[in-house]
């Protein structure tokens, strides 16, 4: 890893650059031009920071090495480049969410965590693509476009914070903030071979966000959440965002205060590979074991345990968060024009229970069992059919919690999603492979993703296609994928980040020791592959061609 004050080389985290600028070894212009000339060559194929703020960055650099060079006491990301998801509240720049209707309305401020990333030191270089109204496994929308995975532009770097995964992993930044409801930074995280954590549900304040949208989801709580290049950097950031004194600005948050990773507790890990519901693919179940292995070689103790069945956790997971037939979604989206899977959903949600039914019988009998169950899915519209399925969490909740005590269950390793990274326009027909991550959303448990190995030529698949449209793609999405990343989740219990991001760690060691774990940045080969990506340029004002 280059630092020098000539330069830092891509893929630097953040912990280093601000250690290396305090020393005086860097400045933090030179952090901030290296992630901009890193953007402006890497990023007109990926199309990941779709709102920039170049100029003003490199003033604020120029101000932080003044000011340490006056003697100022630096704070804790002082000089480090960041880019945050457009979901959160920048001032200077739109949240768009993905809307094209919202590129126009200007920030005049910061949410409260930008905010306290920019007062740890933090420069601002831009935000970074979703998915339309964070609603798909996808970062592509009308307003700017399509993100590609920069280890395979024909890929999805996944979705929502797609764009943050992708630009940490090809080195356009030190540091993201993401956010997650539904896998939104673990699977991008796997997806783009990067590291990222959802905290506990209340964790972190939701007020960073537009006020007007997602206001009343309280069943399946959103978090923020960092995104980085290692675990290290995650570490740092949440003893950013988490600090004591959000109960200044989020009254509905609980005073748990965040506790550091311990160093050298022995844990008691449980581990499984396969749910069930949606079978792994074979790199990812081999990852799970290397993990696992890793985990006690380093001391740990690790046994494998019975998995959640995940069907009724995808089945919760599209009853709480459709509840209501997405009326306050649809309202967001008028007048908008959909990109086809928010369309798709948006019709299944609103389909009457007899004709959902009907669909769904006709889909079974056509062999589409996934995409069947599915559409029939009945999503609660009385506020009795909603309490209903608020108890069926609950007793979920206790069940998973009593056998995690009766086997002494500190954090669990599982999978993060089914697949590697899938195809651009598939993230409909592979919701099932998320069941995965919807667990830790549906419960309100801290979960992350730590990239482990690649997959490995001969090893894409040997999953069965059957007469199911969806594992019949699923085999075609395992084609072609030898060389992409592989990452594994850690789940923990509620307020125990610290035990999850030090499981985390001696399994991000142990690949890095091996010598399997994915080797950032990675650098996207544009040949054969289609792009259609636009993005913002220095203010909200005009788009640019961002894809050739």
């Amino acid at each position: 890893m280059e630092l020098t004050r000539a330069g830092v080389a891509p893929n630097t985290g953040a912990a280093a650059v601000a250690g290396a600028i305090r020393r005086g070894e860097i400045t933090a212009r030179s952090a901030v031009e290296a992630c901009i000339q890193r953007i402006e060559e890497v990023d007109p194929l990926v199309n990941a920071v779709v709102q920039r703020r170049f100029d003003l960055a490199r003033a604020e650099a120029d101000r932080a090495d003044a000011e340490l060079a006056a003697g100022r006491e630096p704070g804790p990301l002082h000089g480090v480049p960041i880019t945050v998801k457009d979901q959160w509240r920048v001032r200077g720049l739109a949240t768009t969410l993905g809307l094209a209707q919202r590129r126009d309305r200007i920030e005049d401020s910061d949410g409260p965590l930008v905010a306290r990333l920019r007062r740890a030191g933090a420069i601002v270089l831009g935000k970074t693509n979703v998915s339309q109204l964070l609603l798909q496994n996808d970062a592509d929308n009308p307003a700017f476009g399509r993100t590609n995975n920069p280890w395979d532009l024909n890929r999805s770097p996944g979705g929502s914070s797609g764009g943050e995964a992708a630009v940490i992993a090809y080195g356009g930044s030190s540091l993201g903030l993401g956010g997650d409801m539904g896998g939104s930074i673990r699977t991008p995280g796997a997806f783009c071979g990067v590291t990222g954590l959802k905290p506990t549900a209340n964790r972190l304040s939701m007020l960073d966000k537009p006020g007007e949208l997602f206001s009343a989801q309280e069943a399946i709580v959103p978090q923020p959440g960092p995104i980085a290049a290692n675990v290290e950097d995650l570490v740092l950031a949440m003893r950013v965002l988490a600090a004591p004194g959000q109960e200044a600005f989020d009254q509905g948050l609980p005073p748990v205060p965040w506790v550091d990773p311990p160093s050298s507790r022995p844990l008691r890990v449980g581990w499984f590979e396969d749910n069930g519901f949606f079978s792994p693919s074979p790199a990812i179940r081999r990852a799970i074991r290397e993990a696992a292995a890793g985990l006690s070689g380093a001391g740990h103790e690790v046994v494998e345990i019975r998995a959640p069945d995940g069907e009724p956790v995808t089945r919760l997971m599209v009853q709480l968060i459709g509840a209501g037939g997405l009326r306050t979604e649809r309202r967001a989206t008028r007048g908008e024009k959909l990109v086809p899977a928010l369309r798709q959903n948006f019709l299944a949600a609103s389909l009457p229970v007899p004709l959902k039914w009907v669909v769904g019988a006709g889909m079974r009998s056509a062999g589409q069992v996934r995409i069947a169950r599915l559409v029939a899915c009945p999503i609660p519209v009385t506020p009795h059919e909603y309490f209903q399925r608020l108890e069926d969490r609950r007793r979920l909740r206790a069940e998973l919690m009593a056998a995690w005590d009766e086997a002494g269950i500190d954090v669990v390793l599982c999978p993060t999603y089914g697949l590697v990274a899938t195809p651009h326009g598939t993230a409909v027909d592979f919701f099932d492979a998320g069941s995965y991550v919807y667990l830790a959303n549906l419960l309100g448990l801290p979960a992350g993703t730590v990239p482990v190995t690649r997959v490995q030529s001969g090893e894409e698949s040997d999953r069965v296609a059957g007469r199911d449209r969806v594992d019949r793609l699923a085999c075609r999405a395992e084609r072609g994928t030898a060389g992409l990343p592989v990452g594994v989740q850690v789940i923990g219990r509620a307020w125990r980040e610290d035990l999850v991001l030090a499981a985390m760690a001696e399994i991000e060691r142990a690949a890095r020791s091996a010598g399997s774990s994915p080797r950032l940045p990675a650098t996207p080969n544009d040949t054969d592959y289609e792009s259609g990506g636009r993005s913002m340029g220095e203010s909200s004002a005009g788009a640019r061609g961002a894809a050739r």
